[in-house]
């Protein structure tokens, strides 16, 4: 019997984080998650916008992350802006909280994603841009659109 590729569709990217940082490494890291909390991570129904990763008493914690309530819940239903504990090793910890000790680095969360039924977050050490590097990383990706859109008519 041939084992299939999982598929990771990711349920919600930051998109914006690749604009505003220089992703310098991702890392992968487990969510701890309540019962009505995964129930609407698997619908989908999350924000990583402003969100952002802190590590605190040898813990790591996503910060600022907004997963809506879910709908069928009754009153034990989560608070959406909850700080959610990462789980990750001791020395994945101890090398993210080296790296974003450094000036001007923190940890983004990139995208969430489901993994063998567990849901998944992939968190980026990243390096914070100015506005003239983000005028020039526009300006560089319109170039590379207008190769390929003239390399598509040769």
């Amino acid at each position: 019997m041939v084992k299939q590729k999982q598929q990771t569709r990711p349920l919600a990217q930051n998109r914006k984080a690749s604009h505003d940082y220089y992703i310098l490494e991702t890392i992968e890291a487990g969510l701890s998650l309540t019962g009505t909390e995964i129930k609407s991570v698997r619908a989908s129904r999350l924000n990583l916008k402003d969100g952002f990763a802190q590590i605190r008493n040898g813990e790591a914690w996503l910060m600022n992350v907004h997963i809506s309530p879910y709908d069928q819940g009754n009153q034990f239903n989560h608070d959406p802006l909850r700080n959610r504990k990462l789980l990750l090793h001791k020395k994945e910890i101890a090398r993210l909280a080296q790296e974003s000790s450094k000036k001007g680095v923190t940890l983004v969360p990139l995208k969430v994603y489901l993994k063998h039924g567990f849901a998944k977050v992939l968190l980026g050490v990243a390096q914070g841009k100015h506005d003239y590097d983000k005028r020039e990383s526009i300006k560089k990706r319109d170039q590379e659109r207008e190769i390929r859109r003239t390399l598509k008519n040769y």
